[in-house]
């Protein structure tokens, strides 16, 4: 090899990407400390980009298919000229309301439930234990641990004396340090979410503007196959992830229509407000339902505990339906992806981010699926040809 300049390019870049890869391993933990302390620094305009990109989607409806409606700008073409700012407000005063709406319907009658089941308690443990007396007669192992529960053999005395110690020399000091703790994670969080809030504003308010920039940006410090990749790329991320969340939003949809037309078939009591719920809550992917399900068995639990356990069976019948039918074709049809990489991408992003990775992953995937599949047909053209 002739040591020109091009060739000490490559040998010098081969031995830069060496040592960072080298460092990038030895220092793993020292390197992840750092980014996670930059993460956090970024979490609130972070925070603020994912808020503005959702608030994007009805926003751009607004605009489209009102206020730039050939209606509209007859009618009113003093409004239609203002159509950023009250598309803007139309399209966050939507979510909130669709969150209120839920909240309106679910928490009222969960604070009830609650109430309910604290009020009943004290009779079911009293049931349940004239229940294990009468099975006692003919299990003497039962009659043995009934006897052990016994509250005349407890040592009153021992335990009053370890509450006082706990309440003397721990309690204090954990309850004061665990007070000072979520006041500081609560002012923490209502700050950065006030950010967050403001940037998202800004970020809605100059789009064109910001995407201007950033493509002048690349433009300028990219060569040129690279800038039209990064560009290309970025489309097809914006393309799925706007896709998926609307996608999702339609499954969680048919989710919820779903359980409130088959509850009210089968007589199922709360059918309205559990369908409300599990739709809310299957924004998370594939599992999110299972919260509702959750919440819904423990209502039911109240009122009949055997239509909590038939209305456990009816969750799992349709969960199956939903997540082997209905969300991979909804979802994976939305964003282009075969249903079996839908169930991949939840798998993997879940394994790997939680909640936050079924939401990322399955968009990624589409778009590297779509990268992919493009480039292999490009070679198989271009092998077909030679």
């Amino acid at each position: 090899m002739e040591l020109n300049k091009d060739n000490i390019k490559k040998i010098l870049g081969i031995i830069v990407f060496t040592a960072a890869v080298v460092l990038v391993v030895i220092k793993f933990d020292v390197l992840y400390a750092y980014l996670g302390q930059v993460l956090g620094m970024l979490y609130p305009f972070l925070l603020g980009g994912a808020i503005a990109f959702v608030i994007n989607l009805p926003m751009r409806f607004y605009e489209r298919q009102l206020f730039e409606s050939p209606w509209m700008k007859k009618k009113a073409p003093r409004l239609a000229k203002m159509k950023r700012p009250f598309s803007m407000i139309l399209a966050f005063l939507s979510v909130v309301l669709v969150i209120v709406f839920v909240a309106w319907i679910v928490v009222p009658q969960l604070v009830s439930t609650v109430k309910t089941l604290a009020e009943a308690f004290p009779v079911f443990i009293q049931e349940m234990r004239e229940l294990l007396e009468k099975v006692a007669e003919d299990v003497p192992e039962v009659q043995k641990f009934l006897a052990y529960l016994n509250p005349s053999k407890i040592d009153w005395e021992k335990v009053m004396g370890a509450v006082i110690d706990f309440m003397q020399n721990g309690f204090g000091e954990n309850v004061l340090a665990s007070t000072f703790w979520v006041a500081e994670r609560a002012i923490n969080s209502t700050v950065n979410f006030f950010i967050a809030l403001v940037f998202s504003f800004y970020i809605l308010a100059q789009k064109e503007k910001l995407g201007n920039q950033a493509s002048r940006l690349l433009r300028a410090y990219l060569p040129s196959k690279a800038y039209e990749m990064t560009l290309k790329v970025c489309r097809l991320l914006h393309e799925n992830f706007s896709k998926f969340i609307t996608g999702q939003c339609m499954e969680a949809v048919i989710l919820g229509t779903l359980f409130v037309v088959s509850m009210t078939l089968f007589r199922f009591d709360y059918a309205l407000m559990i369908g409300v719920l599990i739709a809310f809550t299957s924004l998370i992917p594939i599992v999110g339902a299972f919260i509702g399900c959750i919440v819904g068995a423990f209502l039911l639990l109240v009122v009949n505990p055997v239509r909590a356990v038939l209305f456990v069976v009816l969750f799992l019948v349709i969960q199956q339906i939903e997540g082997n039918l209905i969300y991979p074709h909804v979802v994976g049809n939305s964003v282009g992806l075969p249903s079996i990489w839908v169930l991949v991408a939840v798998t993997i992003g879940g394994s790997l981010m939680g909640v936050v990775g079924m939401l990322v992953f399955i968009p990624l995937m589409a778009t590297v699926y779509a990268l992919l599949r493009e480039s292999v047909n490009c070679r198989n053209a271009l092998k077909a040809d030679s």
